[in-house]
């Protein structure tokens, strides 16, 4: 192999894309395990919420695939004196488009043809969850840990970490936010849900990179930087167990409109404003005979990747509307 073919090979670039959610997401997990018939995904040592990336990946090739196919014509076979649609123009842009398989892997897998894509994606993790207070409406809050791992991701996404220090963490039932924050009680006192917290202290520059980089509208940059509580990892981790949405859906019998046999169950989903964060990662392509450079499969799903995601379950009555935003490496954000 030569020097060039390694040092292609070799190659690797990275951006982190940032998921806010628009209306309420639920990142099933399929596996029920207590009284919510429907669970989101969780970490299983933080119990943390999360969505996998393999779930991103795909919504992500689909939403690609949807931009591609218009480039392409259907493919049609003669059977028995009649056309029919061998392939919509969808299979077709899945299976032929050149950056679409160089980045995403085939369309159809072939023993002999088949390559990995060149596009990784880490599972994405949480970084503010939104919860209710008593003043301000809501706050979102975070923790030291979570922060922590933020500042680690930040290395594999190539993203500018100037100002991004983690602040001490507070202790329990403390908590850090901007002096004469909105969401403050008599000062210094925040209520979230049913609990109260002291104010002890500002979180930092965090609060104003988190803001600038997370979100892209104005207003909720300014309402992050205004409403981001910093609190103790034991206190967050409570919040993101047990302040979900627990809905209950039903099936109804359309004579009677009473609920059918077996048919009520319960969802459980993660609320509008919840704040996600993942690592992007490409290499150069994997494709035989294909010269595209990792720069070039990030400039693509820069280029392609459309303003707003649905993730998750239950698309037909709006759930997983989500925001996005991609931050890092040569290009800035977009």
């Amino acid at each position: 192999m030569s020097e060039t073919t390694t040092k292609k090979t070799n190659e690797q670039r990275s951006k982190l894309l940032f998921l806010h959610a628009q209306t309420s997401l639920h990142p099933g997990s399929g596996t029920a395990l207590g009284t919510v018939d429907l669970p989101i995904q969780r970490e299983r040592h933080t119990q943390w919420p999360v969505i996998a990336g393999s779930t991103l990946k795909g919504i992500l090739r689909d939403a690609c695939r949807e931009r591609a196919q218009h480039q392409y014509e259907p493919e049609h076979i003669e059977e028995n004196g009649k056309r029919r649609v061998k392939r919509t123009r969808r299979e077709v842009a899945n299976e032929d488009d050149p950056m679409l398989v160089a980045t995403f892997g085939p369309g159809k897998v072939d023993q002999t043809t088949g390559h990995a894509g060149a596009l990784s994606l880490t599972d994405a993790h949480i970084l503010a969850f939104p919860v209710r207070s008593l003043k301000g409406v809501f706050a979102w809050v975070t923790c030291p840990a979570v922060l922590e791992r933020l500042h680690r991701d930040l290395k594999l996404g190539e993203t500018d970490a100037d100002g991004f220090t983690p602040p001490s963490a507070p202790a329990k039932d403390k908590a850090l936010c901007q002096q004469g924050n909105p969401l403050l009680v008599d000062g210094n006192k925040l209520v979230l849900e049913e609990f109260e917290f002291e104010r002890t202290g500002d979180a930092g520059a965090v609060t104003e990179w988190i803001a600038k980089h997370a979100v892209d509208d104005s207003f909720t940059c300014d309402r992050l930087k205004a409403h981001l509580v910093v609190l103790d990892d034991d206190d967050f981790t409570h919040f993101v167990r047990h302040a979900t949405e627990v809905v209950a859906r039903v099936g109804l019998d359309y004579e009677r409109k009473t609920v059918k046999t077996g048919a009520l169950f319960y969802e459980e989903f993660l609320p509008p404003e919840t704040i996600f964060y993942s690592v992007v990662l490409t290499s150069a392509s994997r494709r035989e005979g294909d010269e595209k450079t990792a720069q070039d499969i990030l400039e693509y799903l820069r280029d392609n990747i459309p303003p707003v995601l649905q993730i998750g379950g239950d698309e037909t009555i709006g759930k997983g509307l989500c925001a996005v935003r991609l931050v890092g490496g040569k290009d800035g954000a977009k």
